[in-house]
């Protein structure tokens, strides 16, 4: 079944459509499926969650693989809130509290990532090294105060037990324990806190940690917390201020006169891994990276830190550490989600490193053996990695020995004379989200035009889950047909392969040549351009009559996909109880975009016929926002989009659950700045009822 080829026509559209829309009861257009078998789509099975297999197919050339990388360091930069990047404000860095250890010494330091957002943590600086030093960035991870915290003795036998440690001094706390060495060594190392853990109470630990259930006051259009729906829309999350305070961190160990920047590595374990690799993906300035325990085919990360919306959607884990290559890097596994990694996922990083020319610069540590923790074991290996990465000369192997261990009151950075900042205070969780939106938007704003349209555009890319491209082969096969006196109705299926969609859409077709193709997205599907009786609506039967041919699609969770045809009223979510909504938009795309995939297939096979036929794309009810939205995607110009979207802006969805949201759909300007992107003629119209008379040319 083809649309009827003819000579390219001025469009009848606007001619037609003078009428207003006519009054009609519900619709009920004809089935393409036989009733009662849903379409073959993949996306209605359950949605994907972190527990879930994400492999990691490398490529087969750089040539593919650069391509692939961008797209995947830009989806991570998008997902935190850092595409663009906030604007790097004065760090303001206070050191103080220093004490001499004999090789080396212990600071304390603080200071501002974002205005008033303070990241806590402390500096080892080895005393007797000769020029700049190496410089490491020591994440810590999950456990609780875990730079201040000392391990228990029951705890501590245990450990030394089962050979995870050696060292009564060096068990006790894994974490000074690795920077002392780290600082014997030569390096200077940095050791931050995570938001809500040790110093860093401004943002509460079960907040960033623990978030359960939406808190209704923080759930506001304007003035809103972390994890609501407008914190979601505008791309704000716990895990993007982590990330950031790890850029920040970044830029002030390579601020420090004594470091090398062309030595710079990042270390950490469990949670403090993820904050390692994707720290490495995203900034080139970091040399070497050794995340431990965490980088798996299996579970991405349990934590609301470790999600974000849109950041695992057709990615995962190990593609986030090849990001890396083929810079040195080194894993570790343990008795956790990561046992696997010897057969799934590091096999491809080799072969990724292999294809780069560094085979050598990968390495992995098995460590099955032990539980999910930066054991001595594990430790020693990154001490080696490190040495001959950097050359840093200790003889091999490099082991710890005993050191001064320092108590929580010896390392923490507040006093009375730099007293803590208040903590867990909601009117600052509300200023520090306000802050960062404005800076957002008066970098947009500053931006020239054109590059603001790009910056725009690779935004809403990553928002919506691509364009054109990622669709993949089209298949359009009819199923039904049905002629009329003047005009023929034939029901089809379009399957994009690549996302498993398969739509059930209607042609209608005027017997004489076409001038012009319609696409008439509505909210409810195909049905939309149907009249109780089954009869085409008389708005739909002036453009048949006009000599246009009409095509109408049920969209995901429209029409035949909906098996008690109730309109969709609470989109799908992952089994995991907790009301973050990056566990399940994180894995997702969000029924939004991909409505605006389905509507972009369909104009991407009309676009890719042979003897193209003018395009018009016309929504006038709540599914105006998608046709928008696919209109920036096209890789060809719709030439004439004719919409009614009213005041819809998505920053204004205040429902995790609604058919309409979008994490990202306020960040990179909202509903108007789609209107401004697409390409093509467009046309605004109040509402369906009195402006299609508008169109009239």
């Amino acid at each position: 079944m083809a649309l009827s080829n003819a000579m390219r026509l001025t469009f009848p559209v606007a001619v037609v459509l003078q009428l207003p829309l006519h009054a009609a009861a519900p619709a009920a257009g004809p089935r393409v499926l036989p009733r009662g078998d849903p379409p073959q789509d993949r996306r209605l099975e359950p949605p994907k969650d972190l527990d879930g297999y994400f492999p990691f197919p490398p490529p087969d050339t750089r040539e593919a693989w650069a391509r692939r990388a961008e797209a995947v360091r830009r989806r991570i930069l998008v997902s935190q809130g850092l595409w663009p990047l906030p604007t790097r404000t004065p760090l303001n860095p206070v050191i103080h509290g220093r004490r001499d250890l004999g090789e080396y010494t212990v600071e304390k330091v603080y200071f501002e990532s974002l205005p008033g957002f303070f990241v806590t943590g402390n500096l080892y600086r080895p005393k007797h090294v000769t020029g700049k030093a190496p410089g490491v960035l020591f994440a810590h991870g999950h456990w609780k105060d875990a730079r201040l915290s000392l391990l228990g003795d029951e705890e501590l036998k245990r450990e030394i037990a089962s050979g995870q440690e050696q060292f009564e001094v060096g068990g006790r706390s894994r974490f000074q324990s690795m920077c002392v060495q780290l600082a014997r060594m030569g390096c200077v190392v940095w050791q931050w806190d995570m938001p809500g853990d040790s110093d860093a109470q401004q943002l509460p630990r079960e907040l960033v940690h623990g978030f359960a259930k939406q808190r209704p006051e923080m759930n506001t259009a304007e003035n809103w917390g972390l994890f609501s729906p407008a914190a979601e829309a505008h791309l704000q999350s716990a895990m993007g201020l982590q990330t950031w305070n790890s850029i920040r961190s970044l830029d002030f160990l390579l601020g420090l006169p004594d470091v090398d920047p062309a030595r710079v590595a990042v270390t950490g374990a469990s949670g403090g891994g993820t904050q390692s690799f994707i720290l490495a993906a995203v900034d080139d300035r970091v040399q070497l990276s050794f995340p431990a325990v965490m980088v798996s085919t299996a579970m991405q990360g349990g934590c609301t830190c470790e999600n974000a919306s849109l950041l695992r959607v057709g990615t995962g884990n190990v593609e986030f550490a090849a990001l890396f290559a083929p810079r040195p890097q080194g894993l570790t596994t343990a008795d956790d989600w990561t046992r696997e990694m010897a057969t799934k996922g590091f096999p491809e990083l080799q072969r990724l490193y292999a294809l780069l020319g560094a085979p050598g610069n990968v390495m992995l540590h098995r460590g099955e053996q032990f539980p999910h923790n930066y054991n001595l074991v594990a430790r020693a290996a990154f001490f080696g990695w490190l040495n001959r990465h950097f050359k840093l000369g200790p003889p091999e192997p490099v082991t710890e020995r005993d050191y001064q261990l320092l108590n929580p009151e010896e390392l923490t950075v507040w006093d009375a004379q730099h007293p803590a900042p208040r903590a867990a205070d909601p009117d600052f969780e509300r200023r520090l989200l306000r802050g960062w939106h404005e800076d957002t938007r008066r970098q947009l704003a500053a931006l020239p035009a054109d590059e603001r349209a790009k910056v725009l555009r690779s935004g809403w890319e990553i928002v919506l889950d691509g364009g054109p491209d990622a669709l993949g082969e089209l298949n359009l096969e009819p199923r039904t047909q049905h002629a009329h006196e003047a005009w023929r109705e034939t029901g089809c299926v379009l399957r994009h392969a690549a996302r498993g969609g398969e739509l059930p859409l209607v042609i209608l077709e005027p017997l004489q040549p076409s001038r012009q193709a319609v696409v008439w997205l509505t909210a409810d599907g195909k049905a939309g351009l149907y009249e109780a009786s089954g009869a085409p609506r008389p708005e739909v039967r002036r453009l048949l009559d006009a000599g246009a041919t009409v095509l109408g699609v049920d969209l995901l969770f429209q029409g035949e996909f909906l098996a008690d045809g109730r309109p969709l009223q609470q989109t799908p979510k992952v089994r995991n109880p907790r009301e973050a909504a990056a566990y399940t938009f994180g894995y997702n795309p969000a029924v939004f975009a991909q409505r605006v995939q389905d509507t972009l297939a369909v104009l991407t096979h009309l676009h890719r016929r042979g003897g193209r036929l003018p395009l018009a794309l016309v929504a006038l009810d709540g599914v105006a926002p998608v046709a928008a939205a696919a209109r920036v995607l096209a890789a060809d110009p719709v030439d004439l989009t004719v919409l009614a979207p009213g005041d819809f802006r998505f920053g204004r969805v205040l429902d995790l659950r609604s058919p309409d949201f979008l994490p990202g759909g306020a960040r990179y300007g909202d509903l108007p700045a789609l209107l401004e992107l697409g390409r093509g003629e467009l046309r605004l119209v109040p509402d369906a009822a009195e402006g299609l008379a508008a169109l009239v040319p």
